[in-house]
């Protein structure tokens, strides 16, 4: 791997330390902080195993990050299932690989848990991350979202 700067990023496990970075991304990218939510997501993901939680470093700095995970059952969706949880890369940052550098690097993990399909969720108007997930080869697949409004 590359020492990240002003090239290929260097894709490294999440820290604590990363938390400021990434509300900071969060923020850029969907226009409202969630500190919160991110110090509790975090909390809650060094506990568990089955999941790969990814930092992008370009030139000394996070760029991007991402999370993923193995079913382990959660809904009834067997475990060699893994999904894209949340992926954000600072938009100065973008279109430079970055998402596609640590795509790469957590479907290796979860193929070390025994993953063999990925799944995500994309709002269908988003064209977007429809466009950057059809480019890393996703498609429809057999489960279908159901919602109420209540």
């Amino acid at each position: 791997m590359s020492n990240g700067s002003s090239g290929s990023p260097v894709i490294r496990t999440m820290a604590p330390s990363d938390l400021d970075r990434i509300v900071e991304i969060d923020i850029k990218v969907l226009g409202k902080p969630r500190p919160q939510y991110w110090e509790m997501k975090l909390e809650s993901l060094e506990k568990r195993s089955q999941f790969s939680c990814l930092v992008a470093q370009l030139d000394g700095k996070v760029a991007g990050f991402i999370i993923g995970g193995a079913s382990r059952w959660e809904y009834g969706v067997p475990e060699n299932i893994g999904w894209v949880d949340t992926i954000g890369v600072d938009p100065d940052y973008q279109r430079k690989g970055i998402a596609r550098s640590l795509f790469a690097e957590m479907t290796d993990n979860l193929k070390k848990l025994g993953v063999d399909t990925i799944t995500t969720f994309v709002t269908r108007r988003d064209w977007v991350l429809l466009k950057f997930f059809n480019n890393l080869g996703f498609q429809k697949g057999d489960m279908i979202n159901l919602e109420l409004d209540i």
